[in-house]
């Protein structure tokens, strides 16, 4: 349902996007993961047709963007970052005001705000004006416009950012659904436990993809070279893992040091050379994952 073949979207000297190849299956949630500016915003404009790539190219529903773009917005729907509703309405009068701009007839936009008024568990808040709206609940009524018309590929840039943990939740449950029934979902997050829901993720840094598996397979992949450092001093310990060969990465997790090796890294020679410190195993989490191959990328692009 998704295709990006060799993408490449250059903004004067700058490469937003480099290389990037994606096939994404119909019903599979997938999401995107980088820290800022790594090209997830960019990456999902190319795909609903808001920009072109420089270089390669890009498909939606078996169409390519560009030159079947009426086609394409017939088949997507596009939640961005910023809440872009009208405030003064109520959230039914801006899902009366959406399902007019997509041709909806009425007694089809009757049932389907019925059908996600309910799915959301919004109805008890239909006649509240948008701008009074908690960010949960904004969120959720930017999801209703954005699926009164049916699509099926949804791209939502962040979605629950800002959002309280039970309207997270909730928005999850809801995008649970949307999958079961079909719908092809690509999600951006900073989140890294929301990345953890997803069928599949992409790990993007500085337009490049530097890993694209599940949850699963990703932690799995590091687990042999992720620990916990135990030493009296966490802080002296961190220093000097940090210019020990071998190591990755050493970074603060809550009151904990997690450290990351390079692949075939001997554990006991680090030990020593940054004596007094303990290495113990750790069963990684995505967040582990994603600061080892930052580093690690980082280390190599140094190199």
């Amino acid at each position: 349902m998704i295709e990006l073949n060799s993408v490449t979207r250059r903004f004067g000297k700058l490469e937003a996007v480099r290389g990037l190849s994606l096939n994404i299956a119909e019903g599979e949630i997938f999401g995107l993961v980088g820290p800022d500016g790594a090209g997830k915003t960019t990456t999902l404009r190319m795909l609903c047709g808001l920009m072109d790539p420089t270089e390669g190219t890009v498909k939606v529903a078996g169409l390519e963007v560009g030159p079947n773009l009426d086609a394409v917005k017939d088949q997507i729907g596009y939640m961005a970052q910023k809440f872009g509703l009208y405030g003064d309405l109520t959230v039914e009068e801006n899902m009366v005001f959406y399902s007019d701009l997509f041709g909806i007839d009425i007694a089809a936009r009757d049932a389907m705000m019925t059908e996600f008024l309910q799915m959301t568990r919004m109805a008890p808040f239909r006649t509240r004006p948008a701008a009074k709206l908690s960010g949960g609940m904004k969120q959720k009524l930017a999801l209703m416009c954005t699926l009164l018309h049916k699509p099926r590929v949804l791209f939502l840039d962040e979605p629950t950012n800002g959002v309280d943990p039970l309207s997270r939740r909730d928005f999850w449950e809801i995008l649970y659904r949307l999958a079961k029934e079909g719908m092809t979902i690509l999600v951006s997050t900073a989140y890294l436990d929301e990345a953890e829901r997803c069928d599949r993720v992409g790990l993007l840094n500085k337009g490049q993809l530097i890993r694209c598996d599940t949850p699963a397979n990703l932690r799995a992949q590091l687990a042999p070279r992720c620990f916990r450092a135990e030493a009296e001093n966490l802080r002296d310990a961190r220093r000097r893992l940090q210019h020990t060969p071998g190591v990755v990465g050493a970074e603060p997790a809550g009151a904990a040091l997690h450290v990351y090796l390079k692949e075939g890294a001997d554990v006991a020679a680090v030990e020593l050379a940054a004596a007094p410190v303990r290495l113990l195993p750790l069963a990684p989490a995505l967040e582990d994952v994603f600061i080892a191959l930052i580093q690690a990328e980082g280390q190599h692009a140094a190199a």
